[in-house]
């Protein structure tokens, strides 16, 4: 069960909502007081008893079904599932229970409004002088604490109703705990399995790429060495060559090493390393960046991943001409990550790189989304909590 931004306020149309659940039980203990007598016998009797709770029932969903409009109408709740896809059996024990508390809160409420007629003639006498000073300190002392204990019988059944009403509507908090057990499963699987395709990449970078170059460097090396005294212009010419490769390993190498981890993050921050991104990129890459005060490390790292996986999955498959990137966050908000490129669309979130995004985000409670239609273009927003 969720609750509007004003959940945690007792203000006028929650305390409305209040008061017409305090109408509302009587109805509800009054329906089961006259089913219960007339449905007695039947609900005894074996044979009977199953279509006596399904009757019994089928009139007790039709008064959940108010109270179920009451706490979405008054207090803003929003329920995840229809009623209709509850037991008969629960929807007899919810009115139950709810009918009990309505009335103990109809009683509070009515002990609280003859409090206030109290008061008012405690005022009229004062203003009249019936009242001595131990007397009127007397009865400030007892109105204020019957007060006060009615406000918090009011406050602590107000919360019984809406316990009951997660209870029944929503999910138990049995059952959130358990989705939330399953989310950090997946979640953590998908991590797992991000991390490992991430070192497999990273290992054939080095395989097929820098280490084949530096075998390729040591072959000229030697060459030149094995040549030079014979002839110099060769070993020189040779020499060369090897000092263009160290150089293209070189950069190779480093490029390996932002894939893996950008250094800039640690000594710049998050837009400078964005910036190492475009310097990189094959395509125009326009990046506007619109955060307030600093990031937490882990926000800042999936935030980069997102973006570079992004670009680079717009530069290969895409068929690209451009991309913009748009972070934006404020204090206390969630950090939100805007990828747009021009490209053929068509992107399988379903696919490896995009996967390992998900996942990534998702180790976080954040959201990543993907809009790309065939012809493009491509949307990639990913939402991040900073908390």
């Amino acid at each position: 069960m969720e609750r509007d931004g004003g959940g945690g306020r007792f203000g006028g149309r929650r305390a409305a909502g209040v008061v017409a659940g305090c109408l509302t039980a009587p109805a509800g203990l009054l329906y089961l007081l006259v089913a219960g007598v007339a449905l007695g016998g039947f609900l005894l009797w074996p044979r009977t008893r199953a279509y006596a709770l399904d009757l019994l029932g089928s009139g007790a969903r039709r008064l959940v079904e108010v109270e179920r409009r009451r706490r979405t109408r008054f207090f803003g709740d929003r329920f995840p599932e229809a009623y209709e896809g509850r037991g008969g059996g629960g929807a007899v024990r919810y009115l139950a229970a709810r009918s009990w508390a309505g009335l103990v809160c109809a009683v509070v409420l009515a002990l609280l409004g003859s409090g206030l007629v109290l008061a008012v003639l405690l005022v009229g006498g004062v203003v009249r002088g019936a009242f001595g000073p131990a007397e009127l300190l007397a009865q400030l002392v007892l109105g204020g604490v019957l007060l006060f204990l009615g406000l918090q019988g009011l406050f602590a059944l107000t919360a019984l109703d809406a316990r009951l009403a997660r209870e029944h509507f929503g999910p138990s908090e049995r059952e959130l705990l358990r989705r939330r057990i399953d989310e950090l499963s997946v979640s953590r699987a998908a991590v797992v399995r991000a991390v490992d395709a991430e070192r497999r990449r990273i290992e054939r970078d080095l395989h097929d790429g820098v280490q084949q170059r530096l075998v390729a460097l040591a072959m000229l090396i030697g060459r030149a060495r094995r040549g030079g005294a014979r002839d110099p212009e060769r070993a020189a010419e040779l020499l060369g060559q090897a000092h263009r490769e160290a150089r293209e390993v070189l950069a190779e190498l480093r490029e390996v090493a932002w894939r893996a981890y950008p250094s800039a993050l640690d000594s710049l921050g998050l837009e400078e390393a964005l910036g190492g991104v475009a310097q990189r990129c094959a395509l125009p890459l326009r990046i506007a960046y619109e955060v307030a005060g600093p990031l937490p490390r882990p926000v800042e790292t999936a935030a980069y991943f997102v973006v570079s996986e992004a670009v680079t999955n717009a530069a290969k498959h895409a068929d690209a001409t451009a991309v913009s990137v748009r972070v934006t966050g404020a204090p206390g908000g969630p950090l939100t990550v805007r990828i747009e490129d021009d490209g053929r669309g068509g992107a399988d979130p379903a696919g490896g790189g995009l996967t390992g995004l998900r996942g990534r985000v998702a180790a976080l409670d954040g959201v990543l989304r993907i809009d790309s239609p065939l012809g493009g273009p491509t949307t990639i927003v990913a939402e991040l909590p900073c908390v």
